[in-house]
């Protein structure tokens, strides 16, 4: 009985990373998203209709460690990078746990597709780098 109380308890952190995460996210992007209105609300919209590949990219929300310098500088435009960073994190930390889970079942077969799944991700991510 008691192997069964652990299996509906990682089940249920999975479940609640997954809602905590999201909230958190948006909680983050939010915080982002009013400073950005306080800061710079009245500022007239720019011109969406035409897009040019001269102007430069700033590294600063780009990077992560760009995104970190903005947050300690509280630059509204990081902590809405930062929400979306927690948000792509979210579905990746549950497929971790999933993984955890399956081991801890000897279930190798779903073990092993969400090691597979997971390296995708990593070497995905190192390789937008």
């Amino acid at each position: 009985m008691k192997k069964n109380n652990a299996k509906t308890d990682l089940q249920q952190l999975i479940g609640n990373t997954l809602r905590r995460g999201v909230m958190v996210a948006c909680l983050i992007a939010f915080v982002g998203g009013v400073m950005y209105l306080c800061l710079h609300g009245d500022e007239p919209m720019p011109d969406y209709t035409r897009f040019s590949y001269d102007e430069p990219h700033p590294a600063c929300y780009t990077t992560l460690g760009g995104i970190v310098d903005g947050i300690l500088g509280w630059d509204a435009r990081s902590w809405i990078q930062l929400g979306v960073i927690a948000l792509l994190l979210t579905p990746i930390l549950r497929v971790l746990l999933s993984m955890v889970d399956f081991l801890r079942e000897h279930d190798w077969l779903y073990a092993g597709i969400c090691a597979v799944v997971l390296s995708v991700i990593i070497a995905n991510s190192i390789g937008g780098f």
